[in-house]
């Protein structure tokens, strides 16, 4: 992939979003490695021109991790996509002819310290937390292949983000413990998953820590207040206009919202 390949890849995305038309085909040549992955997104970013409020880290499965060197991915989440659902079921927009799926998720907010060291451990890296919420992150993309044409394909669009639901809440006494946690996710009324966080490498906070490595490599300032979505818990479900996505998390909450086109 040259350098003039990825721009037009990234115009191509940005394009297709803010007209809400599908892409049949991958617009141009793919991106091999996660260098060229993160030029895209990064190109798309600044032709977009809209407040970052936060960002998706996602899972590299095997053997695609050893190949890339990285277990983890990341992707902006714009501020105009972030919206509250502690009070009944806000509508989150999907490319219908694109891809579309739901994650249940904790999302933790970035508080940057005085002394700006990155974590090393998990203790390290709750001085960097200023709250936790459960949520749910709306994975979408113009581009039906997005996930199936592994992580750089994924990474080069936005990390398949389309938007993020705040639910409520997380005790800070049980932020230490959030693997322990038992998470559901229904589509309506069926249940597509359950899990722990405990099955998610090295937890949320293992994906903070991995978030902010990847945007100090990039050489991306780093701003409180960004929501941090830490990774699917149950898995990655598929979703379409009219679907309820609703996740629970055990002894704290419900957060829920309605699929739109």
């Amino acid at each position: 992939m040259t350098d003039d390949t990825g721009i037009i890849a990234a115009r191509a995305f940005v394009e297709a979003r803010r007209t809400g038309r599908a892409l049949a085909s991958y617009p141009g040549d793919r991106p091999r490695d996660l260098a060229q992955a993160y030029r895209v997104q990064d190109v798309a970013i600044s032709l977009w021109r809209r407040e970052i409020g936060g960002w998706k880290v996602g899972r590299i499965n095997a053997p695609e991790d050893v190949r890339l060197g990285s277990s983890r991915l990341a992707g902006p989440i714009f501020a105009d996509t972030i919206v509250d659902g502690t009070e009944g079921n806000p509508l989150l927009p999907v490319f219908a002819d694109g891809f579309a799926a739901g994650e249940a998720e904790f999302l933790l907010r970035l508080r940057v310290p005085q002394n700006p060291d990155l974590p090393r451990d998990d203790a390290e890296t709750l001085g960097w937390i200023d709250q936790v919420r459960i949520g749910v992150e709306i994975a979408s993309s113009p581009y039906p292949g997005i996930n199936d044409d592994g992580a750089c394909v994924t990474v080069s669009d936005q990390g398949n983000n389309a938007g993020l639901v705040l639910g409520g809440i997380v005790a800070r006494e049980r932020w230490n413990d959030l693997g322990a946690i038992q998470v559901e996710t229904r589509v309506g009324d069926r249940v597509v998953g359950q899990a722990t966080a405990a099955t998610m490498l090295d937890g949320p906070l293992g994906a903070v820590r991995f978030l902010l490595r990847n945007l100090a490599q990039r050489r991306i300032e780093l701003r409180s207040g960004w929501w941090i979505s830490s990774g699917a818990v149950t898995g990655v479900h598929q979703v379409r206009p009219g679907d309820r996505l609703s996740a629970r998390f055990e002894g704290i909450g419900e957060v829920s919202c309605e699929i739109a086109e």
